[in-house]
């Protein structure tokens, strides 16, 4: 089984530098391009002339039933379109690096340090790389495409710019190194024979140049059976120093290879299908969030199709949105759902606009837009209905407010699916993440900046009050859909607090704030309650009683801000919050006044308005 799984021996360089310029090894097209700079390929030229190890180079054997679209290495340029014998899943940058360097019969293209684009030749000065006292890499010349060493007057200093000028200079062209000695014979044609060039050549061959047709690379090659998931997590392994392989990139490879172009579907169908302003709360939605949500729907519909059919339950495929179900999902499947799934982020947007949610900054859970969307998508037109919609915004905040979609929730995802379509169109049992939500009173204490999706949650039930600005009167989700300015600012500012004594665990919390524009926060500024009220009753050309019924409609109480109470105000607000929590779960929330904080929440006093 092993001998099938992968073969482990060494292949002579120049045999693997021959097999990537015809195309018999080529790069998956998930691979990224050639980075190494120049000094970094003088180094890789300077161990394998000292017969210095440099790593092994992993391939992955072609024609297996998982297929990848493939490219030649940069560089290369095979006859015709030849389909790989090997694809290279590590030891990219060392094989096109000495494919460039020594076969190449052109300018290599690569970067100096600064990642700045340069063009040119690689080249060793013959005597300096005999020096048993010198560094070997400090033989190996990098020159210009011209090969003309320029001043910074842009004057020659030094030419190589023709064979002849290269023998002069003592200075061996790498792409030379398997030309079987040619070069060398010419060099010492050059010299007319001279007995002291020859043994110079005899030397500088046996030393530099034969190691390169000597070398030997270990290979590990995995076999034509390897499954497309054992592929993504080797060729991460072996790349720990590069950016993480993603499932999208991995994929975008494998339908490629059936002339699909995932990525342009993705820019093209579904991220473009939400690019209008009011789809806004979508900006943030990945291309691999995309993925998981079909996923979650493939994998959905697949266990409903068996369970209709009467397959026992424990037989049932399951619903994952794992890794390893994403990369088993076909492009049959992919382009089967993804309309319904592009559809189902849709409605998200719009569900969640009914929740006066309107931009990301506010998003309680990015992560729990991927199972709505795939609920709403299986749902269809059951999911309308303002019953259905009632049930779908109760289990929203029960899974914010529960603070359920931290972390890894693959899990919960793929219970999410099933229980909250099921609930919608049969009336079954409360979901999972319903009965599961609980919230306790002294999280409302802990809450002080926006990192917490619960805090996120209570600005949204603000709004969803009706919250209006102070100053404006008008409707809090009008102004921060047309000026985003507004944010969330301290009701009894935090000066004032300071000199009266109040603690900033209190005063920081979601308790003691609210949406307000930034002028407003300004008029406010670092007064007591009872003096910016009346500057507000100004600033408004209104009534006392109109700023008064503004204030309420935010769960605020002005008749204890304008008597300066901050602890009634307090606990009035407190159980104003706890009461709009506990409509929006449908669950109640009972009040434990021994219990100040919940267990397991950071209780430090940080605070991230910009307010006094």
């Amino acid at each position: 089984m092993a001998d099938e799984a992968f073969s482990i021996d060494k292949r002579p360089l120049r045999d693997l530098l021959q097999q990537v310029e015809v195309g018999k090894a080529q790069l998956p097209e998930f691979q990224r391009g050639w980075v190494w700079p120049y000094p970094n390929i003088a180094s890789l030229l300077a161990s394998i002339s000292l017969s210095y190890p440099v790593g092994t180079v992993m391939l992955l054997k072609a024609g297996g039933d998982v297929r990848f679209k493939y490219r030649p290495i940069e560089g290369a340029t095979p006859v015709g379109e030849p389909e790989p014998e090997s694809l290279v899943l590590d030891g990219q940058q060392r094989l096109t690096s000495l494919f460039q360097a020594l076969k190449l019969k052109g300018p290599v293209v690569t970067q100096d340090l600064r990642k700045h684009q340069v063009s040119g030749w690689f080249y060793v000065d013959m005597i300096q790389a005999l020096d048993d006292n010198g560094d070997r890499e400090d033989a190996i010349r990098f020159l210009p495409e011209s090969r003309k060493v320029l001043d910074f007057r842009g004057q020659v200093v030094e030419d190589y710019s023709t064979p002849e000028r290269e023998y002069e200079a003592h200075l061996f062209p790498l792409h030379s190194v398997f030309d079987g000695g040619d070069w060398g014979d010419d060099f010492t044609d050059h010299w007319d024979g001279a007995k002291d060039k020859r043994q110079l050549w005899r030397d500088f061959n046996e030393a530099f140049v034969r190691p390169f047709d000597r070398y030997h690379v270990p290979v590990i090659e995995l076999g034509k059976a390897t499954p497309r998931q054992a592929v993504c997590q080797v060729f991460e392994k072996v790349n720990t120093g590069g950016v993480t392989l993603t499932v999208f990139e991995l994929l975008t490879a494998t339908y490629a290879a059936d002339e699909f172009d995932l990525r342009s579907h993705w820019e093209q169908e579904c991220r473009a299908a939400w690019k209008a302003p009011e789809y806004r709360i979508l900006r943030e939605v990945s291309n691999t969030d995309f993925l998981q949500a079909v996923t979650l729907l493939a994998t959905g519909a697949r266990r409903r199709r068996e369970a209709e059919r009467g397959t026992d339950e424990e037989r049932l495929p399951r619903i994952g949105c794992k890794r390893k179900d994403m990369l088993a999902l076909s492009l049959e499947d992919y382009l089967h759902f993804a309309p319904s799934v592009i559809a189902g982020f849709k409605a998200s947007a719009k569900f969640l606009h009914q929740q006066f949610l309107f931009d990301t900054k506010f998003l309680p859970y990015g992560t729990q837009l991927i199972p709505l969307a795939a609920i709403l998508a299986m749902a269809g037109e059951a999911a309308q209905s303002a019953g259905a919609q009632h049930k779908l915004a109760r289990w929203f905040w029960c899974g914010v407010f529960g603070e359920l979609y931290g972390g890894s929730t693959e899990t919960r995802f793929s219970q999410d699916l099933p229980d909250v379509v099921d609930w919608i169109r049969a009336g079954a049992d409360e979901p999972r993440t319903v009965t599961a939500a609980q919230f306790t009173p002294g999280r409302l204490l802990t809450l002080r900046t926006r990192n917490s999706a619960a805090y996120k949650g209570v600005y949204a039930l603000l709004l969803k009050a009706g919250a209006m600005d102070w100053r404006t009167g008008e409707k809090a989700e009008v102004t921060g859909y047309f000026d985003e300015s507004i944010d969330i600012h301290h009701i009894f500012p935090k000066i004032w607090c300071d000199k009266a004594g109040y603690a900033p665990a209190d005063y920081n919390s979601i308790i003691n704030k609210t949406p307000l524009t930034a002028r407003t926060n300004r008029i406010i500024g670092g007064a007591a309650p009872s003096d910016y009220l009346g500057r507000l009753v100004k600033t408004a050309e209104t009534a006392h009683e109109g700023v008064a019924e503004r204030i309420r409609s935010h769960l605020a109480h002005p008749d204890l801000m304008a008597a300066d109470d901050f602890g009634e105000f307090f606990a009035a607000r407190k159980a104003a919050l706890l009461g709009s929590i506990s409509a929006a779960m449908g669950k109640a929330i009972l009040e434990d006044e021994s219990a100040t904080h919940s267990p397991g929440i950071n209780l430090d006093v940080s605070d991230d308005t910009d307010d006094l």
